[in-house]
């Protein structure tokens, strides 16, 4: 429902000539005025040959006059440009192109669409047959490789009729700003996972951590391994036999996303920008949480903060929460993590499930965002992410073939081995740590999060 909305609005403009003089001949009419030119050679030998060329160039022209009459004039043409979805980062939607002709007489017509590059990487063009007072349709797909506004451009039109003596040209200003959300269908497979696998993973966790909830549920019969402190007297007292409390996670709990948007978040994994997967991440839990009762609140930060969102649920919040999420944008410096640490801070005071979406910089010392997830893990349940870099882990396995590969296979050991040290330290201070594959990120999150859920963390 809320997807529905976020498609772009179809726009509707009637198209305009360029200039004063948006017509020309075609190349049929220029190729029968050459014909005319035949009448040069008699000339030679009788000037009333000229007659005869004039004569055949007036009837062209004639004719050629009577075309451009007949044609719809720019104002007859309306083009209406209409998406069949939602723009999400990877996923395909459709753009349909319709020309509406109010002339009199059926017209051809050359449409090209001036799309984002981001969006289509081949100019939409097409032609068209409308009908007197009828309409026809263009209709192209596109696939998103960027989130965030992109500017549409203008439709432009050529067009003649079957007689093709003459053509006019007009464009149809249809200018819009579209936005790219993040990756819905990963969001939605994240929510369906929620759905069809929540009973289960509740079972298998509850059998685990028996009575680690905080919220009451329903009651059971006893079953061997559950605690006696579970065990309601009053209700076995009742029915002759042991009945067990069951627990189910406390709901409305407050659920921080930090949304790391810095310099590091720019590079590229598996043909996507690092920020781009977080977003999609970052989606994905939101929808989850809020499915689970949560509020949910958002921080995204890069140099400076570039959105806050205090947590809270609702169809209103989610979609604040998408559309802050489709205009994040990564900065060329480094991210100012101590500020948006502090302004967490400030805002969260109880205790609270901050999921931060970052990158660990190579740095001689510790890095200063695992620094302040250390001081956060002290106040607050910090669920660390960071995606591995499939392209290191290969070099790092790889075997040197010069010396020069050597130094590059070591180089990549050493990375690796130091950003496992930091992150056994982070997990060592008390935070949760989910470290997967760029494909995996929302999925990751997402499942230890339920387990934070299902083990009252929080």
């Amino acid at each position: 429902m809320i997807q529905g909305r976020l498609a772009p609005a179809s726009r509707t403009e009637r198209v305009r000539a360029p200039g004063r003089f948006a017509f020309s001949l075609s190349s049929r009419a220029l190729l029968l005025l050459g014909i005319g030119l035949i009448w040069i050679l008699p000339a030679l030998i009788d000037r009333r040959a000229l007659l005869i060329m004039a004569a055949w160039d007036v009837v062209v022209l004639t004719l050629a006059a009577a075309d451009l009459r007949r044609l719809p004039r720019p104002s007859d043409l309306r083009v209406t440009r209409a998406w069949s979805s939602p723009l999400s980062i990877g996923s395909a939607a459709t753009v349909h192109v319709t020309v509406e002709n109010e002339g009199a007489i059926p017209t051809v017509l050359d449409v090209a669409d001036y799309t984002a590059p981001a969006l289509c990487r081949d100019l939409p063009e097409a032609k068209l047959r409308v009908g007197a007072r009828s309409a026809a349709s263009l209709s192209y797909d596109v696939l998103p490789r960027e989130r965030g506004d992109l500017e549409i451009g203008a439709v432009a039109a050529t067009w003649w009729s079957d007689w093709r003596l003459t053509e006019r040209w007009g464009v149809a200003p249809a200018f819009q700003r579209t936005r790219v959300y993040p990756d819905f269908a990963a969001a939605r497979h994240e929510t369906m996972y929620l759905i069809r696998s929540r009973q289960v993973a509740l079972e298998k966790r509850r059998a685990k951590f028996a009575g680690t909830g905080r919220e009451f549920e329903s009651l059971r019969d006893y079953r061997e391994g559950d605690e006696r402190r579970d065990v309601s007297w009053r209700a076995s007292a009742r029915r002759g036999k042991l009945v067990t409390r069951v627990y189910q996670p406390e709901r409305s709990q407050a659920v921080w996303i930090l949304v790391d948007a810095g310099r590091l978040l720019r590079a590229r994994l598996a043909d996507r920008a690092m920020l781009d997967t977080s977003a999609t991440a970052a989606l994905a839990l939101a929808q989850v949480a809020l499915a689970s009762g949560d509020r949910v609140g958002l921080m995204a930060y890069g140099r400076r903060l570039q959105h806050r969102l205090a947590p809270a649920r609702g169809a209103g919040h989610f979609r604040a929460i998408v559309e802050a999420l489709a205009t994040v944008h990564a900065d060329g410096v480094d991210a100012d993590h101590a500020t948006a640490v502090a302004t967490l801070l400030t805002a969260q005071k109880r205790r609270a499930l901050i999921v931060w979406l970052t990158e660990i910089a190579e740095t001689a010392g510790v890095p200063d965002v695992i620094e302040h997830a250390m001081t956060m893990a002290g106040r607050h349940v910090v669920l660390f992410a960071v995606m591995r870099q499939p392209e290191l882990q290969d070099l790092a396995a790889a075997e040197p073939a010069s010396v020069r590969d050597m130094y590059r296979v070591v180089a990549a050991q050493e990375a690796l081995e130091r950003r496992d040290g930091l992150l056994h330290g982070l997990r060592q201070r008390g935070a949760l740590v989910v470290e997967v594959s760029p494909a995996e990120l929302a999925a990751g999150v997402v499942d230890r999060y339920l387990e934070t859920k299902e083990r009252g963390l929080v």
